[in-house]
């Protein structure tokens, strides 16, 4: 619940801001999309987990558990994809300054951030439709806190299964193919920075930078843990920090590293909060007169 209603005010706040502040669409485009996708991400595994705490059961329906799959799928890879764009953003701002409004203008934002939901939806679309088309006969329990797809290829005792365990090893291939791209463009932003002649600015850069990178790392090498680890190390409590670590971690911590760190996001934040504590007090003494209040 905590996490939750953390990764909820958060990406809540960074998402209002951003559609209330006009001047805040372009710049704050990616972040935008990424507080949406955090939403998502949260909302997909820890509601029905606390439901099933709070209501004592275990039960999920074998289509709902499909969907979580496909969503969890879907958001997941749409925000590893966006968080790729965003470090070539990053670099392209801090090393090609004068190339940005050439090389990252509104129309290249808005079809990059298309085909990050693109390669989420599709790469969903395939595993989800791959796994559940396997006959499911070793039982029914799903060893985790929600639908992971691991947990359901154990179910199933046909051989067809090798064809996705196939795509996952593609799908994490690429993974890391895109890790190590964002690590390119960080070691250049680095360089770039190291560069800079003032101390102050160089600091600046490094605190911006390394808790991104360091965010980044924590998502893909829990993914790759969880998804390529041996047998031997296997451990259901393990699973389940593992699984924290990727699946509920990241939506808490971004809003706070991409997002609340920036100075014209924290204006439009305060310039947010100031406008409605003063709706709110000019509400409270038009009731006192007897008059109305109008949102």
């Amino acid at each position: 619940l905590g996490i939750s209603l953390a990764a909820l005010l958060g990406n809540g706040l960074i998402i209002t801001s951003t559609a209330c502040g006009q001047h805040l669409h372009t710049p704050m485009y990616f972040l935008l999309n990424l507080s949406l996708l955090d939403l998502g991400c949260i909302s997909t595994t820890v509601p029905k987990s606390m439901a099933n705490s709070l209501w004592d059961t275990r039960d999920i329906y074998f289509t709902r558990c499909a969907a979580q799959v496909f969503f969890i799928l879907f958001l997941f890879t749409a925000e590893f994809a966006l968080l790729t764009i965003m470090s070539y953003d990053r670099y392209v701002a801090i090393c090609k300054p004068l190339h940005y409004g050439t090389l990252l203008g509104s129309r290249a934002c808005v079809h990059m951030a298309a085909a990050a939901w693109g390669t989420g939806f599709l790469t969903a679309l395939l595993h989800t439709a791959n796994t559940f088309s396997l006959s499911l006969c070793r039982g029914n329990a799903v060893e985790q806190f929600f639908c992971e797809i691991l947990k359901v290829l154990k179910l199933s005792c046909s051989r067809c299964y090798l064809s996705e365990v196939g795509l996952l090893v593609v799908s994490a291939c690429l993974s890391f193919g895109c890790f190590v791209f964002i690590v390119g463009s960080y070691v250049q932003i680095f360089r770039a920075v190291l560069r800079i002649p003032s101390e102050q600015g160089s600091l600046k850069a490094f605190s911006t930078c390394l808790p991104h990178l360091a965010v980044v790392s924590l998502f893909i090498t829990t993914c790759i843990f969880a998804y390529l680890k041996l047998p031997s190390i296997f451990s259901s409590s393990l699973d389940l920090v593992v699984s924290e670590l990727y699946a509920a971690v990241p939506p808490v911590v971004n809003p706070l590293i991409y997002s609340l760190r920036n100075q014209v996001l924290k204006d439009a934040l305060r310039k947010l909060m100031t406008g409605c504590v003063s709706a709110a007090i000019h509400c409270l003494l038009s009731s006192a007169k007897g008059s109305q209040c109008r949102s």
